[in-house]
């Protein structure tokens, strides 16, 4: 089997295997690319924190990339006055047809977050150390040892027919063909929800698409790419 083609197999059994327990299903066309991207998004809160992840999938037509984000909050005093804290713990990877992977990385750090009472607006900031094997430095040698800064944030307006929601990374990540050490993302979404749609409550439904705001991160300076986008929530 090629190596194109056992790339394809694995990502194709990974996306099967987590969609089972996906809360969303999102799917985008993406302008800056020019490609359909895909992503399957689950949050699960539980008595000792909450579980996060989320697939990535790109369809260019030279390549197939898939990305995976999987984060863990552990917070066992959730009856304390400290219930707004917790500890992070978090993996980031992935797989490409044109490249044999992306730069795997484990992160650990706090959390701060929060909401208002009617839950209508959340939010959170995470500190992280940010470990980045074989990262090669920009005077040489190795730089594994990194941070990342991120901001989550949700908010569901105008009676619930809308939604604002998405995240800002900001983390020191070495990329020697760039001359780059300092990478920015931001993805804010908005949605327009259609269940709020009199005889529509049972359409899960939304449409609207999100914006990417990037410096150093698909290239060297400062990119914003919109995306228009379809999300059915299970």
């Amino acid at each position: 089997m090629k190596k194109t083609t056992r790339i394809i197999v694995l990502i194709a059994l990974a996306i099967c295997s987590v969609a089972t327990k996906a809360q969303n299903l999102q799917v985008y066309y993406d302008t800056g690319r020019g490609c359909v991207t895909s992503t399957i998004e689950m949050f699960r809160p539980d008595a000792y924190g909450s579980t996060f992840f989320f697939v990535d999938m790109d369809f260019d037509p030279k390549t197939i990339g898939a990305y995976t984000e999987i984060a863990r909050e552990f917070c066992f005093w959730k009856d304390t006055k400290w219930n707004w804290l917790s500890v992070h713990a978090e993996f980031n990877g992935g797989l490409s047809t044109a490249a044999s992977s992306f730069n795997n990385s484990w992160l650990i750090g706090l959390t701060y977050s929060g909401h208002s009472k009617d839950y209508s607006k959340t939010w959170s900031v995470s500190a992280m150390y940010k470990a980045i094997p074989g990262t090669e430095g920009l005077n040489g040698g190795k730089q594994p040892h990194n941070f990342q800064l991120t901001g989550v944030w949700g908010i569901n307006f105008a009676k619930g027919w809308c939604s604002f929601s998405g995240f800002a990374d900001f983390w020191r990540e070495a990329r020697v063909w760039q001359g780059t050490k300092f990478i920015f993302l931001a993805e804010p979404q908005f949605w327009v929800n259609l269940n709020k749609i009199k005889r529509w409550e049972n359409v899960k439904l939304s449409i609207g698409g999100e914006l990417e705001l990037s410096n150093n991160f698909v290239e060297k300076g400062f990119k914003a790419m919109p995306a228009l986008g379809a999300k059915w929530t299970f």
